[in-house]
């Protein structure tokens, strides 16, 4: 019987200060992205804070066919060159996890 292969996921959380430069991210990661197979859950839209707040107003999760593929998108050139216009506007977290 062959292991199977748990899904990885971004989990962000985001304040965004300058909507119109973040499309400069937006745009960029666009190749990584699709590279990495990434699948998007929920980005952006209706949020509600029901425990825990933390004022963040852009909640995004992303699927990636692997763990591995998640770590790897961010980790690679593609990825980080794009994350450098989102560091310039906006504050956020984000966790990699590996699906069930």
């Amino acid at each position: 019987m062959t292991e199977s292969i748990k899904k990885g996921y971004w989990i962000a959380h985001v304040r965004v200060d300058d909507p119109e430069t973040y499309k400069n991210y937006v745009e960029g990661a666009r190749e990584a992205f699709a590279e990495y197979g990434a699948k998007f859950i929920a980005r952006g839209g209706k949020a509600q804070e029901i425990e825990g707040g933390i004022g963040r107003d852009r909640h995004v999760i992303i699927e990636f066919p692997s763990y591995q593929a998640a770590v790897d998108c961010w980790n690679c050139d593609g990825y980080q060159a794009a994350r450098a216009h989102r560091l310039a506007v906006s504050e956020g977290s984000v966790t990699i996890v590996e699906g069930v």
